[in-house]
C-alpha cells in the first residue's frame, strides 16, 4: 500500500498515512481538527507485506555480492577438486 504525505494548511502539521489507492484523501488534521489537509507531492513509498519476499531481495550491493560470490566460489572449488582428483588418478 502506498504511503502518502499530508500537510495542514492551517497549523502546518505534517503526517504520513498508509492508504489504498482507491481511498479518499484525508481532509481533517489530527492536530488542530480543521479540514485543511492537503496531499503533498513526494517520492512514492510503499510497504511490502505478505509472503514471498526474501531477505536478499533488497539488501545493499556489498552483502548481495558476497552471497552470490559464496555460491560461485564453492562451485569453482568443487570443480577444481574434481579436476585434480582426475589428474592424480590418471597418473
Amino acid at each position: 500500500m502506498p504511503i502518502y504525505e499530508y500537510q495542514c494548511k492551517s497549523c502546518g502539521h505534517e503526517l504520513e498515512a498508509i492508504q489504498k489507492i482507491s481511498e479518499e484523501p484525508l481532509k481533517f488534521c489530527p492536530e488542530c481538527g480543521k479540514e485543511e489537509l492537503t496531499k503533498l507531492v513526494s517520492a512514492a513509498g510503499f510497504r511490502l507485506k505478505g509472503g514471498g519476499w526474501y531477505e536478499t531481495d533488497f539488501k545493499s550491493g556489498g552483502k548481495k555480492k558476497n552471497l552470490a560470490g559464496e555460491g560461485s566460489s564453492a562451485a569453482s572449488t568443487s570443480t577444481k577438486e574434481s579436476s585434480s582428483s582426475k589428474a592424480s588418478s590418471s597418473e
